[in-house]
């Protein structure tokens, strides 16, 4: 099957390309595509050619909210095996010194209290990225056992795979992109997550409510949109944690929590990145107020 490769480069600055790239991910896996890959100049997307359309892209809702910044190339690329491809770039990867991330073509360790396989093909968590492995150093601090833990915007389901493996009672790993879903699925069974529900939808997609622990690490827009339905599926007294957020829009995150019954606990950083934790409050405590 034919591909079509395309290139948005974004002229800014590295901190505002990067920001708009994470939206740019969001916007064009509502229109089809299926995988991703940054470039030094921007961001590659990949759809399968039958399904390319240029007015799709034309009429993206980030072209109006970052007018002439952003510059469209595309090529249709033939049949590629992107297993070798990723073969040849990706490494494994310790969190903590305790999880190690490694894909099936790597040699299992046996150094590291956790392990976690992952074969992410052209998908995004890895454990690579700053805000994947906050995520991952938060989880291996928290005792996780007989926890009902959801991880929105799940992507490869590292996160899962982790929460999974350090005690979770059940894991809902929620993602909206079709490409996600079925990564998600492989990476389960390779880590034997018997106990991890995958889900193609958004939180509002989910059945069960009641969560002691929410994952999100998602583009700062959808952060902030869903902050309410986070405090919904939250259990009093449960925990949010959130990354994908750039350290100059914590005040944002800040101001989208208040009102939500959610208490600041914590942060981590890396490099530019950051990842909050907040605690919803208690039933009594909420009375108080």
């Amino acid at each position: 099957m034919r591909t079509v490769e395309l290139h948005c480069i974004i002229h800014a600055d590295k901190q505002q390309r990067q920001n708009i790239a994470d939206i740019l991910v969001a916007q064009l896996s509502e229109v089809g595509y299926q995988s991703f890959m940054d470039t030094a100049s921007g961001l590659k997307a990949y759809i399968p050619e039958s399904y390319f359309d240029v007015a799709a892209i034309n009429e993206l809702p980030i072209n109006a909210m970052f007018p002439n910044t952003m510059e469209w190339q595309y090529q249709v690329i033939g049949d590629k095996n992107w297993n070798s491809e990723w073969e040849k770039n990706f490494q494994p990867v310790v969190v903590a010194g305790q999880c190690l991330i490694r894909a099936s073509f790597h040699e299992p360790s046996g150094q590291y209290p956790y392990e976690v396989v992952i074969d992410p093909k052209m998908s995004f968590g890895t454990g690579h990225h700053p805000t994947t492995h906050l995520m991952i150093e938060w989880l291996l601090e928290l005792d996780l056992k007989g926890l009902n833990v959801l991880d929105i915007g799940s992507g490869t389901a590292i996160l899962s795979i982790v929460a999974s493996q350090k005690g979770a009672l059940k894991v809902w790993a929620v993602d909206n992109n079709e490409w996600a879903y079925q990564n998600a699925l492989e990476n389960v069974r390779i880590n034997r997550g018997d106990n991890i529900t995958v889900i193609q939808g958004t939180i509002n997609s989910l059945k069960e409510k009641g969560f002691d622990l929410i994952l999100a690490n998602i583009n700062l827009n959808i952060l902030l949109q869903d902050m309410p339905d986070y405090t919904r599926a939250l259990n009093p007294g449960g925990q949010l944690i959130l990354s994908g957020i750039y350290q100059q829009d914590i005040e944002k995150v800040r101001e989208a929590a208040r009102g939500q019954r959610l208490h600041y606990t914590g942060q981590k950083n890396m490099e530019e990145w950051v990842a909050l934790v907040y605690e919803k409050e208690s039933e009594e405590n909420s009375d108080k107020h």
